[in-house]
């Protein structure tokens, strides 16, 4: 699979363990002396969209082997024109991006795409002029995306968001789903929403604890989730402290421990991992400890115990301090990791490689 991603990749950058990110990301190639490790690199489109900038995107790879990937774009976030936009392809044959929601003339956010195991494709998003008055839509596609239902609330009446705030939602050993949320409206706070009917109906988890004697900032907001063991869910939040924050559940995510600082930093920019098949963790995230600091570079790192220590990282793309590659979605099919990004504001773009040719280009964490 990952040999036919390169083959079709319009854009494909091969790195080395001592090998930067190239500068002209859309056409250059680099090699090294060293032996060369090949990743794909591109953007799910050309310049001269409908949309000045666009941020916030969600990747699927879907169960016949292509891809969707959504973002919102307008004129800048928070205008009363942004809207939900699509592509559908593989890397080197994206559809033209599409327009796939906008329901009102109020500020459209945070995409989620997720194809559930019997088939089904969800496209969850928020709509409202501010965050604290989010509304949760859902539209729902039984052919990979060709077409869409009506959009309809997730949960009707709500107001601050329900079901998955920026990341995917996942599907526990139990058949149960869990999605990570949070409410913005004065402090952050997070919470699992959980659905244990394929989706028709969900329940929020009451707010993670957090001892707000040590803590600065506003809190914590958009967790992604993993299951390690039957019944043993974890999540990792983006802050407002200069480090990713951590909580677990014994009892599938119904109940969970108070919210604790990781020693991974998190200029409080989303984050978002996935697990692979033999329980190797990847996070994707911006390793700045200051809180709004640099969203460059960004990075991938690797766990192979859990989450307890993060020993290798990769910067999947870099720049001066005041550019940005951030709010990562992250998903993974057999061996094989993609990733989706902003880029500057201005595209989307993404990422794609083996599990063994990241850490063979990786470097030790310090």
């Amino acid at each position: 699979m990952f040999k036919k991603l390169v083959a079709l990749c319009s854009a494909v950058v091969i790195f080395s363990c001592n090998t930067p990110v190239a500068e002209n990301k859309s056409s250059d190639t680099m090699t090294s002396a060293n032996d060369s490790i090949t990743f794909t690199h591109g953007y799910f489109f050309e310049e001269g969209q409908p949309f000045a900038e666009c941020h916030a995107s969600t990747i699927l790879h879907l169960q016949n082997g292509k891809f969707l990937a959504a973002w919102f774009g307008g004129k800048k976030e928070g205008t009363d024109d942004v809207g939900i936009w699509l592509v559908k392809g593989e890397p080197g044959n994206w559809s033209k991006p599409t327009e796939v929601a906008k329901l009102r003339n109020d500020a459209h956010w945070n995409p989620v795409l997720f194809q559930s195991p019997q088939g089904k494709v969800f496209l969850f998003f928020k709509v409202g002029k501010k965050i604290p008055s989010w509304e949760t839509w859902v539209k729902t596609s039984d052919d990979n995306g060709e077409t869409w239902t009506d959009a309809k609330e997730l949960v009707a009446g709500d107001k601050g968001g329900r079901g998955p705030v920026r990341n995917k939602p996942i599907v526990l050993s139990n058949g149960s789903w869990i999605a990570g949320a949070s409410h913005e409206e004065g402090n952050w706070n997070a919470f699992a929403d959980i659905s244990t009917d394929n989706g028709r109906s969900w329940h929020a988890t009451a707010y993670i604890k957090l001892d707000r004697t040590k803590m600065k900032g506003k809190g914590v907001i958009q967790p992604t989730l993993w299951e390690s063991s039957p019944g043993k869910i974890h999540m990792l939040l983006r802050s407002s402290e200069g480090a990713i924050y951590r909580a677990d559940s014994e009892d599938y995510g119904k109940t969970w421990s108070e919210g604790y600082k990781t020693n991974l930093p998190n200029p409080n920019s989303g984050i978002d991992l996935t697990k692979l098949p033999d329980g190797t963790l990847i996070l994707a995230y911006n390793p700045d400890t200051s809180n709004w600091g640099s969203r460059s570079p960004l990075s991938l790192t690797v766990s192979t115990d859990n989450g307890k220590t993060w020993p290798k990282i990769l910067d999947i793309d870099s720049g001066s301090k005041d550019d940005e590659y951030s709010y990562p979605g992250v998903i993974s099919f057999g061996d094989t990791i993609a990733v989706c990004y902003t880029w500057n504001r201005k595209k989307i773009a993404y990422w794609m490689g083996t599990k063994d040719n990241l850490l063979k280009a990786a470097k030790e964490r310090n």
